[in-house]
């Protein structure tokens, strides 16, 4: 994986370069302390993995995430832990609390190269079907039948017109494998299928006799 770091103090980022050699599947290409020399950056040059900042002069990671139109995977690194949430909201690979050790470095990394893995052997089907696996089972899910689907705890659940498939894969895995033309993420939590879609308005989606949220960084979406 081809990689940059973006942070406004120097010594943070020689953590990143420090942590980064050690790790075999990823090339650090760049570093930034300017996050306007970074976006300069990335509209010439693609790049699979972004560890970034969120406390920056002039502007924060989290607008730096928002402006950016790239599906570079993202690691927040910053010594505040009240973005947690709107982070993984943004589908952030992972967020590091400084100071990270270097198995909690490591841990990140692997996250974000078993989501490479998946982007890079194109899983998106060119089937109307993909198998999940359920307990002990691989279960086999029509496109068709799928109504929406919802993270919960540990596992994913999707929902059926007459049943539950409920599976540890996580819904940004699964998001991978659909056909992005008939399903849209509209919460960190929920994706639902377009054509199952009844109604809709800024902050919810009603699909068969449930009400899904639009989560608060979704509310730009195209829902049809």
């Amino acid at each position: 994986m081809i990689a940059i770091a973006i942070d406004d103090e120097p010594v943070a980022l020689q953590v990143i370069e420090h942590h980064i050699a050690r790790v075999p599947f990823i090339e650090l290409k760049s570093t930034f302390t300017d996050a306007f020399m970074a976006i300069d950056y990335l509209q010439k040059q693609q790049v699979d993995l972004i560890f970034l900042d969120i406390k920056m002069p002039d502007i924060s990671g989290i607008e730096f995430l928002r402006s950016l139109n790239t599906s570079s995977m993202v690691i927040f690194t910053t010594a505040y832990s009240e973005h947690a949430l709107l982070s993984f909201e943004l589908d952030a690979i992972d967020y590091l609390l400084k100071p990270f050790s270097m198995s909690r470095f490591l841990k990140a990394c692997n996250k974000a190269n078993e989501l490479y893995g998946l982007r890079a052997k194109k899983l998106e089907p060119v089937k109307d079907y993909l198998f999940v696996k359920d307990g002990y089972e691989h279960v086999k899910v029509e496109f068709d039948d799928i109504l929406y689907i919802e993270a919960s705890g540990n596992y994913t659940q999707i929902h059926l017109g007459d049943k539950c498939v409920s599976s540890r894969i996580t819904i940004t895995e699964l998001q991978e494998l659909l056909p992005k033309s008939e399903f849209v993420r509209c919460h960190r939590a929920f994706i639902v299928a377009r054509r199952k879609m009844i109604k809709f308005d800024k902050t919810q989606i009603w699909v068969a006799d449930r009400v899904i949220p639009i989560g608060t960084t979704y509310t730009e979406l195209k829902l049809y």
